[in-house]
Protein backbone atom coordinates (compact mmCIF):
# COMPACT_ATOMS: atom_id res chain seq x y z
CA UNK A 1 0.00 0.00 0.00
CA UNK A 2 2.75 2.47 0.34
CA UNK A 3 3.48 1.83 -2.53
CA UNK A 4 -0.05 3.09 -4.32
CA UNK A 5 0.17 6.39 -2.07
CA UNK A 6 3.33 7.11 -3.34
CA UNK A 7 2.56 6.64 -7.21
CA UNK A 8 -0.59 8.25 -6.33
CA UNK A 9 1.37 11.34 -4.55
CA UNK A 10 3.62 11.34 -7.72
CA UNK A 11 1.06 11.35 -10.35
CA UNK A 12 -1.06 14.64 -8.14
CA UNK A 13 2.28 16.11 -8.48
CA UNK A 14 3.00 15.85 -11.53
CA UNK A 15 -1.20 16.51 -12.74
CA UNK A 16 -0.27 20.17 -10.64
CA UNK A 17 2.65 21.09 -11.88
CA UNK A 18 1.14 20.42 -15.55
CA UNK A 19 -2.02 22.32 -14.78
CA UNK A 20 0.25 25.33 -13.06
CA UNK A 21 2.12 25.21 -16.17
CA UNK A 22 -0.20 25.48 -18.25
CA UNK A 23 -1.74 28.04 -16.35
CA UNK A 24 1.54 30.40 -16.33
CA UNK A 25 1.07 30.66 -20.30
CA UNK A 26 0.64 34.39 -21.01
CA UNK A 27 -2.90 35.06 -21.83
CA UNK A 28 -3.13 34.89 -26.16
CA UNK A 29 -3.25 38.82 -27.21
CA UNK A 30 -6.16 39.36 -29.80
CA UNK A 31 -5.07 40.85 -32.85
CA UNK A 32 -5.00 44.37 -33.25
CA UNK A 33 -8.45 45.63 -35.05
CA UNK A 34 -8.46 47.52 -38.29
CA UNK A 35 -9.66 50.67 -36.49
CA UNK A 36 -6.62 50.55 -34.07
CA UNK A 37 -4.47 49.64 -36.90
CA UNK A 38 -6.11 53.14 -38.37
CA UNK A 39 -5.39 54.99 -35.39
CA UNK A 40 -1.88 53.27 -35.24
CA UNK A 41 0.46 53.82 -38.14
CA UNK A 42 3.49 52.58 -36.32
CA UNK A 43 2.13 49.38 -35.70
CA UNK A 44 0.12 49.14 -39.19
CA UNK A 45 3.41 49.78 -41.17
CA UNK A 46 5.16 47.33 -38.64
CA UNK A 47 2.83 44.49 -40.10
CA UNK A 48 2.82 45.68 -43.64
CA UNK A 49 6.51 45.26 -43.15
CA UNK A 50 6.29 41.51 -41.27
CA UNK A 51 3.32 40.55 -44.05
CA UNK A 52 5.52 41.70 -47.09
CA UNK A 53 8.82 39.68 -45.52
CA UNK A 54 6.36 36.04 -45.10
CA UNK A 55 4.14 35.79 -48.87
CA UNK A 56 2.27 32.54 -47.20
CA UNK A 57 1.89 34.36 -43.97
CA UNK A 58 0.05 36.82 -45.68
CA UNK A 59 -2.45 34.87 -47.10
CA UNK A 60 -3.96 33.35 -44.12
CA UNK A 61 -2.87 35.65 -41.12
CA UNK A 62 -5.66 37.39 -39.12
CA UNK A 63 -3.18 40.84 -38.53
CA UNK A 64 -2.32 40.64 -42.28
CA UNK A 65 -5.93 40.60 -43.84
CA UNK A 66 -6.62 43.44 -40.89
CA UNK A 67 -3.52 45.64 -41.80
CA UNK A 68 -4.81 45.59 -45.51
CA UNK A 69 -8.63 46.78 -45.11
CA UNK A 70 -6.87 49.64 -43.07
CA UNK A 71 -5.01 50.59 -45.76
CA UNK A 72 -7.76 50.30 -48.22
CA UNK A 73 -9.95 52.80 -45.58
CA UNK A 74 -7.10 54.85 -45.06
CA UNK A 75 -6.30 55.65 -49.10
CA UNK A 76 -10.09 55.94 -49.61
CA UNK A 77 -10.35 58.08 -46.39
CA UNK A 78 -7.71 60.72 -48.37
CA UNK A 79 -9.35 60.54 -51.50
CA UNK A 80 -11.52 62.92 -51.43
CA UNK A 81 -8.53 65.59 -50.26
CA UNK A 82 -6.11 64.31 -53.27
CA UNK A 83 -8.86 64.65 -55.73
CA UNK A 84 -9.37 68.23 -54.76
CA UNK A 85 -5.52 69.32 -54.99
CA UNK A 86 -5.34 67.62 -58.29
CA UNK A 87 -8.25 69.69 -59.84
CA UNK A 88 -7.16 72.55 -58.31
CA UNK A 89 -3.88 72.16 -59.56
CA UNK A 90 -5.38 72.02 -62.82
CA UNK A 91 -7.11 75.00 -63.33
CA UNK A 92 -4.16 76.68 -62.26
CA UNK A 93 -2.03 75.27 -64.98
CA UNK A 94 -5.27 75.92 -67.51
CA UNK A 95 -5.22 79.46 -66.14
CA UNK A 96 -1.30 79.95 -66.93
CA UNK A 97 -2.08 78.47 -70.35
CA UNK A 98 -4.53 80.82 -70.97
CA UNK A 99 -2.69 83.44 -70.22
CA UNK A 100 0.45 82.79 -71.64
CA UNK A 101 -1.63 82.03 -75.03
CA UNK A 102 -3.23 85.32 -74.63
CA UNK A 103 0.17 87.10 -74.22
CA UNK A 104 1.66 85.29 -77.88
CA UNK A 105 -1.86 86.22 -79.77
CA UNK A 106 -1.29 90.04 -78.48
CA UNK A 107 2.26 90.10 -79.52
CA UNK A 108 1.18 88.55 -82.46
CA UNK A 109 -1.06 91.42 -83.11
CA UNK A 110 1.36 94.24 -82.10
CA UNK A 111 3.55 93.02 -84.68
CA UNK A 112 3.23 94.92 -87.98
CA UNK A 113 2.49 92.24 -91.18
CA UNK A 114 4.84 92.89 -93.94
CA UNK A 115 3.17 92.48 -97.30
CA UNK A 116 5.62 90.97 -100.04
CA UNK A 117 3.94 92.15 -103.10
CA UNK A 118 3.93 96.25 -101.88
CA UNK A 119 7.34 96.69 -101.10
CA UNK A 120 9.06 99.77 -102.72
CA UNK A 121 11.28 98.38 -105.06
CA UNK A 122 15.30 98.73 -104.84
CA UNK A 123 17.82 98.73 -107.59
CA UNK A 124 20.37 96.23 -106.82
CA UNK A 125 24.02 96.96 -108.08
CA UNK A 126 26.38 94.30 -108.68
CA UNK A 127 29.84 94.24 -106.73
CA UNK A 128 32.17 96.40 -108.14
CA UNK A 129 34.80 94.44 -110.08
CA UNK A 130 37.90 94.39 -108.20
CA UNK A 131 40.88 95.65 -110.35
CA UNK A 132 44.12 93.02 -108.88
CA UNK A 133 44.83 90.72 -110.75
CA UNK A 134 43.52 86.58 -109.72
CA UNK A 135 45.83 84.91 -107.92
CA UNK A 136 48.31 82.79 -109.91
CA UNK A 137 48.04 79.18 -109.71
CA UNK A 138 51.05 76.88 -109.31
CA UNK A 139 51.37 73.58 -110.14
CA UNK A 140 52.27 71.94 -106.88
CA UNK A 141 53.55 68.55 -107.49
CA UNK A 142 51.27 65.22 -107.01
CA UNK A 143 52.24 62.21 -105.27
CA UNK A 144 51.93 59.21 -108.08
CA UNK A 145 52.49 61.81 -111.30
CA UNK A 146 55.52 62.97 -112.93
CA UNK A 147 55.60 66.16 -114.40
Amino acid sequence: MPRTVGRALYLTLVCLAAVGAAGCKPPRVPPPTVTDLMEDRVTLDGIVMKCNNNPRMAKTDVECENARIAIDRLAASHEPDDAAKRQEEFERKREELRLAQEKERAAKAATPKVDAYHLPLVPVEPPAASVAPPPATQDTPVVGRTN
